[in-house]
């Protein structure tokens, strides 16, 4: 059955769309950018014409003219209405190849999947994009499961342990990465004030790994590695561990099982001392 269409959100006319921008017309490779993150940062909640069109500050004709071609080439897709778009399945394709031909994570998912059998936890790798942590693989402990894949899921660098570990490692190179000015936490143990969170990054960088408090998951301690394989690094590999599980002892193994895991990818990764492209 069909649901009514909100004005707002149905399709111009044809004469609305041709006459401000037309199919042919959309040539913007940036808008497009903008539209698909924009769809892939919603990740389960799909959006409507009119939400696309104010936050990409564009007009309503413009988008559709361009979502229209990208529902065509699979890169969206619509509901039954046609009023509801999400990421579509060339984006997935396009993520798996980016997957399957990165050359560090050939190298690092064996380490992880070792360091998952031994430790029983779950250890992420994940590359640093812009001011967020895009994790890349993921070994699930066997002693809980989680309702979703964190594969290709993006969340702030600075509070996250792989991110503050990148983080870190570029304080006072002049390459460091901007943090937003208006810091949203995620828990009450995010960091958000600016001081704080720097004084807790210089502190990483003397110990040589990070420590995420239940600042990015409530009840989770998270322990991040940086992987030094790039200069500066952009790759981190994390530990995460449920607080009612942590001792000192165990604290004590975890960090000493991922620092020779870290070693042991930082030995066999080809060096690249100018970094990946990433958008930084």
């Amino acid at each position: 059955m069909s649901l009514p269409l909100d004005a707002a959100d149905s399709p111009p006319d044809s004469s609305d769309s041709a006459a401000q921008t037309g199919v042919r017309g959309v040539k913007s490779a940036a808008r497009t950018v903008e539209l698909l993150e924009l769809l892939a940062s919603r990740q389960n909640r799909p959006a409507r014409l009119r939400e696309l069109s104010e936050a990409l500050g564009a007009p309503r004709s413009s988008i559709y003219a361009l979502i229209r071609t990208l529902v065509e080439h699979g890169w969206v897709r619509t509901d039954a209405t046609g009023t509801l778009y999400s990421i579509g399945i060339r984006a997935l394709l396009a993520g798996t190849t980016y997957l399957d031909t990165d050359p560090y994570l050939r190298i690092v998912q064996p380490h992880i999947n070792d360091l998952g059998a031994l430790l029983d936890e779950t250890i992420h790798f994940g590359r640093l994009d812009r001011g967020d942590i895009v994790y890349l693989a993921t070994k699930e402990s066997s002693q809980y499961l989680r309702p979703f894949s964190r594969v290709g899921r993006r969340l702030p660098a600075f509070s996250t342990a792989m991110g503050k570990s990148l983080l870190a490692e570029r304080l006072g190179t002049g390459v460091e990465v901007p943090i937003p000015e208006q810091l949203t936490p995620l828990t009450p143990n995010t960091l958000v004030d600016r001081d704080a969170l720097v004084r807790d990054l210089e502190l990483t960088r003397r110990r040589g790994y990070a420590i995420d408090n239940e600042e990015n998951y409530a009840g989770v301690t998270c322990f991040g590695f940086a992987l030094r394989y790039t200069g500066p690094p952009t790759d981190a590999i994390s530990c995460s561990v449920p607080i009612s599980r942590l001792t000192d002892d165990r604290t004590r193994e975890i960090v000493e099982a991922m620092e020779r895991t870290r070693l042991a990818i930082e030995r066999m990764a080809p060096m690249d001392l100018s970094g990946l492209t990433t958008g930084l």
